[in-house]
């Protein structure tokens, strides 16, 4: 195998299929991508640990073709420092020779006879908008579990219910949900998955900017337990997680006592820094007024900050101390100009939403529903 290709055109290929390798992998094997040149003129790069799999399609002036393995994540660090210039490879005595400039590397191959078969590249369900599906899952990848606690709220409940697609993900403490539309084949088709959030976000994030998405759900993406991503040259495949997720759905607030609209930039940037002086575990408190919001932090003998913010009140006044980095999780989640913030009752979740003006009405495409904190001295 030889070949020649640009260095940023393999820099970024090789960091998207290791994005999912397991840092310590079952077998050693699994630490490798396989390097497959075409002598019609393309490189393809996969990538396998068993519950991820990712295959990227680049082109490259071939001269032999040919297939080779080696560490993945070397290979990646490697190619990410080389200088700005084309990049040769060739297998030489067992090992890959990787020239670049006066820059030269020599990596061990790995057995590719002990590599596993890649997951057959799935048949598409539908497809979706990749600006619109990267936010959507941006916005929901937030509130899933970052600890091993529970590993079922590690994910993202995702239905596909005819053309509309609904995004779940919770921690206990606070819940997003998203709806979106897509073009799926069977219009009457109905799907449920649950995603992996740290993966579904890494696919999301990489495959969005290429225009549209190409979703294969169930027996399509290669089994029940399997999900399929592609756009463009470049394929993943996710394995499910197993269990029943909690019906959380219900648990979103349907009507609302008081309702506070505020800027969204300005309330991001004053929580900021109130929070500044709040303990990892302290809540910032949000007093509510016509007319304005004040948020504070810290009591008695600790640094204490406030700082008021303007917006528009519906109701009664209403305080409420929430944890400041699920709150800006939240904020930032928004994605619009507005941020409405929806109260039943003193002590109860609080619902937020965007919106696009002022004075306009909410966007119920987006809702994240936080749970409110006991305030020290309250």
């Amino acid at each position: 195998m030889e070949f020649q290709v640009q260095r940023d055109v393999l820099s970024e290929a090789v960091a998207w299929v290791v994005r999912g390798l397991s840092n310590r992998p079952p077998v050693p094997v699994l630490a490798g991508v396989r390097m497959t040149a075409d002598p019609a003129g393309t490189l393809t790069l996969s990538a396998f640990d068993y519950e991820v799999s990712g295959t990227v399609t680049i082109e490259a002036d071939v001269v032999t073709g040919g297939e080779a393995l080696v560490l993945g994540r070397l290979l990646a660090e490697i190619s990410r420092s080389l200088p700005d210039k084309p990049v040769r490879v060739q297998q030489e005595s067992g090992k890959l020779q990787v020239t670049c400039g006066s820059s030269r590397f020599a990596l061990l191959e790995m057995p590719l006879a002990d590599y596993p078969a890649l997951p057959t590249s799935p048949e598409s369900s539908g497809t979706v908008d990749g600006a619109t599906f990267t936010k959507a899952v941006g916005q929901v990848s937030v509130a899933a579990d970052k600890s091993d606690a529970l590993p079922i709220l590690t994910g993202v409940h995702v239905e596909f219910d005819g053309e509309k697609i609904t995004m779940l993900a919770t921690d206990r403490y606070r819940m997003a949900r998203r709806e979106l539309t897509w073009t799926p084949r069977d219009p009457a088709g109905h799907h449920i998955a649950l995603i992996p959030a740290r993966t579904l976000a890494d696919t999301a994030r990489s495959l969005g900017a290429v225009g549209s998405v190409d979703i294969a759900l169930g027996d399509e993406a290669g089994g029940k337990g399997l999900i399929g991503f592609a756009a463009g040259q470049r394929h993943s495949t996710t394995r499910l997680l197993d269990g029943e997720y909690p019906k959380v759905s219900s648990l979103f607030p349907t009507t609302s006592e008081v309702e506070a609209v505020v800027e969204t930039a300005a309330l991001v940037e004053a929580v900021k820094r109130v929070a500044l002086v709040a303990e990892r575990t302290t809540p910032v408190r949000l007093r509510f007024t016509p007319g304005s919001v004040a948020i504070e932090a810290g009591t008695g003998e600790d640094a204490q900050a406030s700082e008021a913010v303007e917006c528009t009140l519906d109701g009664d006044d209403i305080d409420a101390a929430f944890n400041p980095g699920f709150l800006l999780d939240g904020l930032n989640a928004v994605g619009l100009p507005f941020t409405r913030i929806s109260f039943t009752q003193p002590g109860k979740p609080a619902m937020i939403t965007g919106q696009e003006e002022a004075g306009g009405v909410s966007d119920g495409s987006f809702a994240y529903v936080i749970m409110p904190v006991r305030f020290p001295g309250a």
